[in-house]
């Protein structure tokens, strides 16, 4: 019997699938329907004359449109971008939202981004406070831009202080660029990672590092004892919060920690989740053990701490692209949202944590880590205070900033 000889027949608990039966085949009978035998033959469809519609008319329609549409593209994209999917779920699930609407928008905190760079003639930067921006690559100190095949540097700046098509999560904080990662987006040489975290700490003073990026366990950067290891130990010790991608291993098997340097103690290390709330399948798994100590890690330090959106992040892109914005996928995108929470949190108590001196010890800086820890919403998968997969939980940046309050002892 050849495929012009059978019928459609509609399946009673949902007519939308079909399945394809000999005409002379009874069926199901017609009380499945709701209808008389008669009526529910009548539902069937032929499938000899839907065939010769579909090919080759239906084929040639479909190729000629997707040729028109690819043709038409970079015209008609820059219309769609009001009713593409934006990530304002990424907000608000977070929390950041909420603290916005507070009227914190990171006022007064001071970020340095160690990436591709940045383009900063993007529209969504126009009230951006830029106040430094170092290129580590090719040493074209005077000549600001994102050398990204991917834009993977201004995807990330967007996520934080775009004020335009969308609203970063912390819009309002001075914000420096390290250009230390090569057009793919990879982080090379240790040493040149390594002297754009001194750049942040020793010239840029900031309160905050923002590492979308890291390696794996081996040689290069991704050396226990490389150079940038010890630059971000030199900047934990100097009362910087470092937070850095947990990595995009998760479905490796011969992955068995998180990346450098997000396995370092003191670092926070971020996963990523899904829109509804999922860690994302290919977030990195942390070991129980720590490399540095080759002792059982321990709370607040096991990794990765937190889970944060990172899946179909709508951001700024290329302005040389005809519609200069993007999607972005991993926990690189997932770091700058803990980020984005962290400067609101700065913004509102960081001179009450600081204290006396004025500096973060590390005992404070494990008591922001217990908050995260302890304010984190758990998900399915946690059956215990920590998960190798989902951290203490997903961000939840009000909640943190409450638990912030209690550890420090500060009025609301």
């Amino acid at each position: 019997m050849t495929l012009e000889d059978l019928e459609l027949m509609p399946e009673p608990e949902d007519s939308r699938l079909l399945t394809a039966v000999d005409p002379q085949a009874p069926g199901y009978p017609g009380s499945d329907y709701g209808l008389t035998d008669q009526e529910a033959r009548e539902l069937r469809w032929p499938l000899g004359p839907m065939k010769e519609f579909l090919w080759p008319w239906g084929a040639a329609s479909f190729a000629i449109g997707t040729v028109l549409l690819l043709m038409t593209w970079s015209s008609i994209q820059p219309l769609l971008i009001s009713y593409l999917p934006d990530s304002e779920w990424a907000y608000q699930s977070s929390g950041i939202r909420d603290l916005q609407n507070q009227g914190y928008f990171g006022d007064g905190v001071h970020v340095c981004i160690v990436d591709t760079g940045i383009d900063y003639s993007h529209p969504d930067f126009e009230n951006s406070n830029l106040v430094g921006f170092r290129d580590f690559y090719s040493g074209e100190h005077e000549n600001i831009r994102d050398i990204g095949e991917n834009y993977h540097g201004t995807l990330m700046a967007g996520l934080l202080i775009a004020n335009g098509t969308y609203v970063g999560a912390a819009p309002s904080v001075s914000i420096s660029v390290a250009l230390a990662l090569g057009p793919e987006g990879e982080a090379g040489q240790s040493d040149r990672v390594s002297l754009a975290i001194r750049w942040c700490r020793i010239s840029q003073d900031v309160d905050i590092i923002s590492l979308s990026l890291g390696g794996d366990p081996g040689s290069g950067m991704s050396n226990l004892q490389s150079e940038t290891v010890q630059s971000v130990n030199e900047a934990l010790d100097a009362g910087i919060f470092v937070v850095a991608a947990a990595g995009n291993n998760g479905n490796k098997a011969n992955i068995n920690d998180v990346s450098i340097p997000a396995n370092i103690p003191g670092v926070i290390s971020v996963g990523a989740s899904t829109v509804d709330g999922k860690i994302w399948a290919n977030s990195s798994v942390g070991s129980n053990i720590d490399p540095y100590s080759s002792e059982e890690r321990k709370f607040p330090n096991q990794k990765p701490e937190v889970t944060a959106p990172g899946v179909r992040m709508f951001s700024t892109a290329s302005t040389e692209l005809s519609s200069p914005y993007a999607y972005s996928t991993g926990t690189s995108d997932s770091t700058v949202i803990v980020v984005g929470a962290l400067a609101l949190i700065l913004q509102i108590h960081g001179d009450e944590m600081r204290g006396e001196d004025n500096k973060f010890d590390s005992e404070e800086m494990n008591m922001v880590k217990g908050a995260l820890a302890n304010s984190s919403l758990k998900t399915q998968d946690i059956d215990a205070i920590h998960s190798n997969k989902s951290g203490y939980g997903e961000l939840n940046a009000e909640a943190w900033l409450e638990e912030i309050r209690t550890e420090f002892n500060l009025n609301s």
